[in-house]
């Protein structure tokens, strides 16, 4: 390769949701550790904007905008916002000569992967969910590789391009301290713990169904539950056994750790946690009225591969949540050995495999 371009660059791109960015932050510590300057390309303001902003990493925020299924006025301004897009993601890419981009999908990365397919840079594309997003959909073509967390997805994207990586997750996850969480939720540690998350937003069915849940759950395990923004009740500020927060954050490590079963939604970032971290776990997905349905899909997926046990948000109640975890609890070790047999582990090095492999070819080319 000679001595002219001795550094290895890198575009992330994702954006809209945490889903489509944490993904590329849990990449982070390797691509360094591989050598490559890391640049990312988002909206000029978005939740992705503010999730990079810890990591000292070149910001380039260019036009967006969404791709809709339904009739909305915006339909006609937004494709105006993509060609905007279009043409700052080419002017910032043709400035950083990047080897590879790398998306994690987003309406944000269709301007991004398109515009360097067309200064022939490879793209490799992530999509998390079981069937393709729209705007996942409208990069394959641009792509050199598309990675998927589902078995099922290999079936739905071109043979040549599409790879079993599972999604990857931040290291620091799996470095969890037990007793930390101990004293952190102040529990004893001859009770098992129930560990509830209901997603960043809180899920008012799952909320509801654990709270009434509580007087037959609190006999044998003690249960820590993260309920969302402004979702506190007050009136079980003071229960033995039982602790909520809003959200957490550097102490979410711990409490994984210390859980020895998860209720859960279905999203795709939080389930390939659980399978990494091989955690027993119940899903609840977010009902079809309420998404278009992926949630579902994802915990059918993971039910069929025996790492996951599943409850539907529409029939979910008090009794049949403490009936499901209980014997979540007693067959675990069944869910924990099919997780280690999974496919969808290791999935920063398979990434990293792939994201070596075409940037090699980007340099050469």
């Amino acid at each position: 390769m000679g001595e002219l371009n001795t550094v290895k660059k890198i575009v992330l791109t994702g954006g809209g949701t945490a889903g489509h960015v944490t993904p590329n932050i849990a990449l982070l510590p390797s691509l360094k550790e591989a050598g490559y300057e890391v640049s990312y390309f988002g909206s000029y303001d978005g939740i992705e904007k503010k999730l990079i902003t810890d990591f000292d990493i070149p910001y380039y925020g260019i036009s967006t905008g969404k791709f809709r299924r339904y009739l909305d006025i915006k339909n006609f301004t937004d494709p105006f916002r993509v060609i905007k897009g279009f043409g700052e993601a080419r002017k910032y890419l043709k400035k950083i000569k990047p080897d590879i981009v790398f998306s994690k999908g987003g309406f944000v990365s269709v301007p991004v992967v398109r515009a360097a397919a067309s200064l022939h840079i490879p793209c490799i594309i992530h999509e998390s969910d079981m069937t393709p997003g729209l705007a996942n959909k409208l990069c394959i073509s641009a792509a050199k590789k598309v990675c998927c967390n589902f078995p099922e997805t290999l079936a739905m994207l071109p043979k040549d391009k599409a790879v079993l990586t599972g999604s990857p997750i931040r290291e620091e996850l799996t470095k969890g301290d037990k007793i930390a969480a101990l004293d952190f939720c102040k529990f004893t540690a001859n009770k098992p713990v129930i560990l509830v998350i209901g997603g960043s937003l809180g899920a008012a069915s799952i909320n509801k169904a654990v709270r009434e849940a509580l007087p037959r759950l609190l006999t044998d395990f003690q249960v820590v539950h993260i309920c969302g923004k402004d979702k506190i009740d007050n009136m079980l500020l003071h229960m033995e056994g039982y602790i909520q927060f809003e959200y957490v954050k550097a102490e979410l490590k711990d409490l994984f750790a210390l859980a020895d079963v998860v209720i859960s939604r279905a999203g795709a970032n939080s389930i390939c946690e659980l399978l990494a971290l091989k955690k027993a776990n119940l899903l609840i997905p977010l009902s079809a009225n309420s998404s278009r349905g992926d949630q579902i899909l994802n915990a059918k997926s993971f039910e069929s591969q025996g790492f996951s046990m599943v409850i539907d948000d529409d029939y979910l109640t008090a009794d049949l949540l403490a009936e499901k975890v209980i014997e979540l609890y007693f067959t675990r070790q069944t869910y924990i050995d099919s997780m280690g047999k999974s496919n969808q582990l290791g999935s920063i090095k398979t990434i990293m495999k792939l994201i070596e492999a075409e940037s090699a070819g980007g340099r050469q080319a």
